[in-house]
C-alpha cells in the first residue's frame, strides 16, 4: 500500500488513519485490541487519539483511549509497525474547551501521554486547539524542547484558522524552531468550504500533511441518516442534525449512486473521495465493530475515476443553497 509523507517530516503514512476516539467510550477495550490488530494486519499505521479522548463521556476522565492503545502496544509488540499521533491543549474533564499550550501544560501533558501510551516518544504531536493566551513562539519552543530530549518526533496543528496557522509558520522559519508539519481539519464532503477556501492552496504551498477529522460527517455519510428519527442509530445522532437538508440529500444521492457502480458502499466512496484530494494525507474514521473496519479499509482499494469525482463534486458544491429538509 502506497504511503504517504507527513509534511518535511520522516514520517510516512498509508492514506487511511484510525480514529481512536472510540476507546474507551463505544469500544471498550477488548474490542479496541481486536479494531487494531486487523487495522495493521490491513497494512495501515497511522492512529490518531488525544490525551482528552473521550472525557465528554460519563464516568471517565479523559486518557483513557491513550492508555487502551499503551496496552494493546504493549500486548502486541507493534510499536515499530504504527505512527501514533496524539494531541494536547484541551481540558481534561467534561467541561472540555481549552486547557493551555503554555511550555509548562505541554511539559506535564507529554509526561502524562507518555506513561498512558507506554512508549519513549511520540511520532506525532498535535497542538489540540489553538491557545490565544500563550504566544505561538512559547509553545513552539516547548515543542522544540521535546523534539530535542526524543520525546516527540513531529509537530502538527489542529483547529486553527488560517492566519494562525500562517503566524506560526513564519514564527519557526524566523526563530529557527521546528514548524507544524500538519493541520488536522475538519474535512469531508458536507463540510468543504473552510478547508477548500482558507487552508487548501496555503497547505500545498508549505508542504503540509493533511490529516482530515469527521471524514464521514459525524457518520452521515454513511448513509444511514435519512430524517430525525434516524439519529437515536448512535451515541453521535445528535451531531447529525445540521446534515438533513437538501444539499445533505444530494450528497447521500451521489454517494448512493457512485457506490453502486462500484459496488460498494457510500462511507467507501466518500472516504476515497478524500483520498483522492491531491491536499490530503489521510482521513480520519473510526470503527466500533470489525465489520464497520473492514468497511472503511476497503476505501483504501477504491479509485475514483473523473466522473464519479465530478459527480460528488457537483452534488456537494457548497455554493448552491441547501432546501430545507
Amino acid at each position: 500500500m502506497m504511503r504517504r509523507r507527513i509534511g518535511n517530516s520522516e514520517l510516512t503514512v498509508a492514506p487511511l488513519a484510525f480514529g481512536c476516539n472510540v476507546f474507551g467510550w463505544t469500544a471498550d477495550e477488548v474490542t479496541s485490541f481486536r479494531l487494531l490488530d486487523a487495522f495493521v494486519d490491513a497494512g495501515l499505521n497511522l492512529i490518531d487519539t488525544a490525551d482528552v479522548y473521550p472525557a465528554w463521556h460519563p464516568g471517565t476522565a479523559g486518557g483513557e483511549s491513550e492508555t487502551i492503545i499503551g496496552r494493546w502496544l504493549k500486548r502486541s509488540g507493534n510499536r515499530d509497525k504504527v505512527v501514533v499521533a496524539t494531541k494536547v491543549g484541551m481540558r481534561m474533564s467534561r467541561s472540555l474547551g481549552l486547557e493551555s499550550l503554555s511550555k509548562k501544560y505541554i511539559h506535564k501533558a507529554v509526561e502524562d501521554s507518555l506513561k498512558r501510551l507506554q512508549i519513549d516518544t511520540i511520532d506525532l504531536y498535535q497542538s489540540h486547539i489553538d491557545d490565544p493566551g500563550t504566544p505561538l513562539e512559547e509553545t513552539l519552543e516547548a515543542f522544540g524542547d521535546l523534539i530535542a530530549q526524543g520525546k516527540v518526533r513531529t509537530i502538527g496543528a489542529s483547529n486553527y484558522k488560517v492566519g494562525r496557522l500562517i503566524e506560526a509558520l513564519n514564527i519557526s522559519r524566523t526563530n529557527g524552531l521546528p514548524r507544524y508539519e500538519s493541520l488536522q481539519p475538519e474535512y469531508n464532503l458536507y463540510d468543504r468550504e473552510d478547508y477548500e477556501s482558507n487552508f487548501e492552496k496555503f497547505c500545498v504551498q508549505e508542504g503540509l500533511g493533511v490529516i482530515t477529522y469527521f471524514s464521514l460527517a459525524r457518520g452521515f455519510l454513511s448513509g444511514k441518516y435519512r430524517s430525525t428519527e434516524d439519529l437515536g442509530q448512535s451515541p453521535r445522532g445528535e451531531g447529525v442534525k445540521k446534515y438533513l437538508n437538501g444539499r445533505g440529500f444530494r450528497i447521500i444521492d451521489a454517494l448512493h449512486t457512485v457506490a453502486a457502480q462500484l459496488k460498494g458502499h457510500p462511507a467507501q466512496v466518500a472516504l476515497a473521495w478524500l483520498m483522492a484530494r491531491p491536499s490530503v494525507t489521510a482521513p480520519i474514521a473510526s470503527a466500533t465493530t470489525l465489520e464497520q473496519l473492514n468497511d472503511l479499509i476497503e476505501a483504501t482499494k477504491i479509485s475514483l475515476d473523473p466522473s464519479a469525482v465530478k459527480v460528488l463534486n457537483e452534488a456537494s458544491d457548497y455554493e448552491t443553497v441547501s432546501a430545507p429538509a
